[in-house]
């Protein structure tokens, strides 16, 4: 093992991958989970497995890239592949970035006023208190200082959820069954593909390549340990989404959307397992979307800044900053504060959902990407694609071809 790599000791036994797993758990996943809970009950579990999978493939596919050509995902848009496709990600990072801003500090502002109802300011203004909170924590946090509070974070986010799902889970065999037999149930084709595509995020995932570049994890021998970083990482997200559907299914929560579906099922948890119950659900609703808002805000400032230097340059942003350039702060303030004018609408349910749906458009081109890049052995080397990596990826590729065509049918057609 190369000397250059940090040992397992020195940061951890969990690497980057928790960040990048951890930003991508937000509300659209708790309530995906929650709305397939609530109507098909354990048979969806293996939904989310499917999920979790599918990301696990798409990241190990940029960790490799990234290790075995030193180049990040967004140069190779620029400089192996045509540039429309370069310019494609850079118009849909804008518009994206806009409606996450505004979605995660709108959901936060949503499970802060939920946990503690009683503190005065509306969602709006909470909202807001969110956005700029996170935008503190990273101008003036080193990453490190950044990953040590995800991590905080993260576990309370874990604990709190498994707790209340420990605490109502059914009979194991039931579990089981859900797990291991694919079932999609009548009506529910495209609950369960938006499930499926929920789990894990979608343009946060590019964020692990900068994320493993600030450990120092910079050659082809790391690439077995970023594996088993992403495959723990992805673990804990599948654990996570199945504990959802669990809560959905056994409480019911009453027919709502949004977050106050997620708001319902808290609710319904109070009745059955009492105000201890709901309150730690709610710390983990909480939790996990301002670990969403705070991933955001550290890591996706480096997916704009790479673009930037690549428009002209073949300079590559993930080898210099360590986030302190002005593409990189820009970015992070055109996160924070523009999205603001959002909450001025007071409605926190609309974005949220806005930023669902600007999420099913990307990771068809990422699965393609994967699918050319790392499948040249003139750039990767003895490091292309296995077969079961190539099948895994077309249909990951199929899936969300399919959810971006059904998106564009009910945003246009519909």
């Amino acid at each position: 093992m190369s000397d250059d790599i940090p040992k397992w000791s020195s940061g951890g036994l969990i690497g980057p991958g928790l960040l990048v797993a951890a930003t991508g758990v937000g509300a659209g996943d708790l309530i995906a989970a929650a709305v397939a809970g609530r109507q098909f009950g354990l048979a969806v579990l293996w939904v989310v497995i499917v999920g979790a999978a599918g990301k696990w493939l798409l990241n190990e596919g940029i960790a490799r890239w990234q290790l075995a050509t030193g180049e990040s995902i967004i140069k190779a848009w620029a400089t192996r592949l045509p540039r429309w496709v370069f310019w494609y990600f850079g118009g849909y990072l804008i518009v994206w970035a806009f409606l996450v801003g505004g979605a995660l500090g709108a959901a936060c502002g949503v499970a802060f006023k939920a946990l503690w109802p009683d503190v005065p300011g509306s969602v709006g203004i909470w909202a807001t208190i969110h956005a700029l909170v996170g935008w503190t924590i990273v101008l003036l946090g080193n990453y490190r200082f950044f990953e040590k509070v995800m991590q905080v974070l993260v576990a309370l986010m874990f604990v709190f959820v498994f707790a209340c799902g420990v605490w109502l889970a059914p009979a194991g065999s039931e579990i089981l069954a859900g797990l291991v037999i694919p079932v999609i149930p009548a009506g529910g084709l495209w609950i369960v593909l938006g499930l499926m595509g929920g789990v894990g995020g979608s343009a946060t995932i590019l964020c692990y390549g900068y994320w493993i570049k600030e450990r120092g994890w910079n050659s082809p021998d790391v690439i077995p340990r970023a594996r088993w970083d992403l495959l723990i990482a992805y673990g804990l997200t599948a654990a996570f989404g199945v504990a959802m559907v669990i809560l959905a299914s056994t409480a019911r929560p009453a027919d709502a959307s949004g977050t106050a579906l997620v708001l319902a099922l808290a609710d319904q948890l109070e009745t059955l397992l009492g105000p201890t119950g709901k309150l730690l659900f709610l710390g983990g609703f909480w939790c996990a979307v301002f670990t969403s808002l705070l991933g955001v805000w550290q890591g996706v400032p480096y997916l704009f800044e790479d673009w930037w230097n690549n428009r002209t340059t073949a300079v590559n942003s993930t080898d210099s900053t360590g986030g302190r350039s002005r593409p990189y702060l820009g970015f992070l303030a055109y996160l924070a504060v523009p999205p603001l004018v959002l909450q001025l609408f007071d409605r926190p349910l609309l974005i949220v959902v806005l930023y669902a749906i600007a999420g099913a458009f990307f990771m068809p081109l990422l699965a393609s990407t994967l699918l050319v890049l790392n499948n040249r052995k003139q750039w990767v080397g003895e490091l292309t694609n296995p077969r079961w990596i190539n099948f895994g990826l077309i249909s990951t590729l199929l899936l969300f071809g399919t959810l971006f065509i059904v998106e564009l049918k009910n945003r246009f057609f519909g």
